[in-house]
């Protein structure tokens, strides 16, 4: 089959397209035919190995998981024996490493039904950058109907699912975002919308229930002016590639200080794929309250442009690599 691999640590110019032996489903794994694959900021830090650090986890001179990719939506074409529920023919979506390519094997665990009301490219944006929205606003946030929420990169691929969640959850959303993203956020269901290249929302004087910061762009001391004394603030990454902690360092901060304060300080660290929050997705995009949005798509030849693209020009919602 056809994917791409990666051998070592660097630009998009390390990512190839190959031949590789298709993969052979365990017992409770399917095989999947991939259709389209969505990309995230994960796929460009472990392309890169950044932050440096994560590398003693990735591996040190090069990615362990050699083909890139993440999302994915497609069909099955086989199923382990303990597999329930599913089996050739079923459309489906999730996520799991090594997506860029023409089949991959997901654990059960991993995966669900597509939801009917979205096509491939559509669902393959959903999983990682979605369970994320939901995790961090529903979960750790425990975002209730009538809090006032601020989504700090609202435009992106997880800020744009973040702000029809917290609509969904009952809450008033503002959204920060650049000058050309406001009407974009504003469709998406936010009430208000900062305009980050006009305003400061940390200086503005305003207090939000919940801060969810997806940038990483200001200090633990700037964020906490932006919540009400007991409000909850949830760290969820972002950064600037080459950076030997980066985000990392904001997220430690939070967690050393969140004991001596009253403000919640939470990070929010790799949330793990399984098939419950996959559900809730899928049932939130059948009820029309959660879209994707793509901003391009680009065939599997093309990752590597797909993903200099998205680490450079700023990608409004998603980007989507099809197979």
């Amino acid at each position: 089959m056809k994917a791409v691999v990666q051998d070592r640590y660097g630009s998009p110019d390390v990512l190839e397209l190959r031949d590789v032996d298709e993969p052979v489903p365990a017992d409770d794994q399917v095989l999947v035919r991939v259709r389209a694959a969505g990309l995230n900021a994960y796929d460009w830090h472990l392309m890169r190995g950044d932050p440096y650090v994560a590398r003693l986890a990735l591996g040190l001179r090069g990615p362990r998981a050699r083909i890139r990719g993440r999302d994915f939506a497609g069909v099955v074409t086989a199923a382990g024996r303990n597999v329930r529920g599913l089996g050739p023919g079923d459309e489906v979506f999730g996520e799991v490493d090594g997506t860029f390519a023409e089949y991959v094997c997901v654990p059960d665990a991993w995966v669900e039904r597509k939801p009917a009301a979205l096509n491939f490219e559509q669902a393959a944006a959903l999983p990682l950058a979605g369970n994320t929205a939901l995790r961090a606003l529903r979960d750790v946030a425990g975002l209730r109907p009538g809090q006032h929420v601020l989504v700090n990169g609202a435009s992106g691929g997880v800020g744009t699912f973040a702000v029809q969640i917290a609509k969904a959850l009952g809450a008033e959303v503002t959204g920060v975002c650049g000058t050309r993203n406001t009407d974009l956020v504003r469709t998406l269901g936010a009430d208000h919308t900062v305009d980050y290249t006009r305003e400061d929302f940390t200086r503005a004087g305003r207090r939000y229930d919940v801060v969810l910061d997806l940038v990483a762009g200001h200090g633990i001391s700037a964020l906490r002016r932006a919540l009400t004394p007991t409000g909850t603030l949830v760290l969820g990454g972002g950064g600037r590639s080459g950076q030997f902690l980066g985000a990392p360092v904001l997220i430690l901060k939070g967690v050393a200080l969140s004991p001596f304060v009253r403000q919640r300080l939470r990070p929010l660290v790799g949330p793990a794929p399984s098939k419950a929050m996959l559900a809730d997705l899928r049932d939130l995009a059948e009820s029309g309250r959660l879209a994707p949005v793509i901003d391009r798509t680009y065939p599997l030849a093309e990752a590597p442009q797909a993903i200099r693209h998205l680490e450079v020009e700023h990608a409004r919602g998603k980007i989507v690599v099809t197979v």
